[in-house]
């Protein structure tokens, strides 16, 4: 009876180290000019990844896990001059309006959808994004109009361009 006390407060205090607090990691303000870009990859049904990645003009990056990841907790990146040029580029033509929003969505403007699939969420937000509105596209990536094809593509190769696609497949269980 003694030792089933004494184990109580044991096995509590081993529990207390499992729990974390989870600090809010942010990227510094960008020194360089242009926008930061804040990537969204939405849940699926089935094992998509699903993240957070924001990218600022000077080459630092942030990746921020929700599940099927490899990576437990926030992760920072960096990418070079060229690699934020792809993104910024790549996504270009589908950017709304600065200040505005966009979403590409099932009955509303696209016609052939497929369920089950992820949603994407671009913001684009200039001078650090303290207080700026972000420009943003919501796109439900089922989709499968044929002028949305060009984004699908770009979209889909966002993790490979910025060098993060190991972050994003998660290991196998041992």
């Amino acid at each position: 009876m003694k030792r089933a006390m004494m184990m109580g407060p044991v096995a509590m205090l081993a529990l207390a180290g499992c729990v974390t607090d989870r600090e809010k990691v942010e990227l510094e303000p960008p020194t360089a000019a242009g926008d930061t870009i804040r990537f969204t990859a939405g849940r699926c049904f089935g094992a998509c990844p699903a993240y957070t990645l924001t990218v600022t003009p000077d080459g630092s990056g942030l990746l921020e896990p929700e599940r099927f990841t490899s990576v437990p907790g926030p992760t920072r990146f960096t990418v070079s001059a060229a690699q934020y040029r792809q993104l910024r580029t790549g996504l270009a033509p589908w950017k709304p309006a600065t200040g505005t929003a966009k979403r590409i969505a099932q009955g509303e403007n696209c016609t052939r959808f497929a369920t089950d699939m992820p949603s994407y969420t671009i913001e684009w937000t200039r001078g650090g994004g303290k207080g700026a509105k972000p420009t943003r596209l919501d796109f439900q990536s089922g989709c499968m109009d044929s002028r949305y094809a060009k984004l699908r593509t770009t979209i889909g190769g966002i993790p490979r361009a910025l060098g993060i696609e190991p972050m994003l497949k998660p290991k196998p269980a041992s």
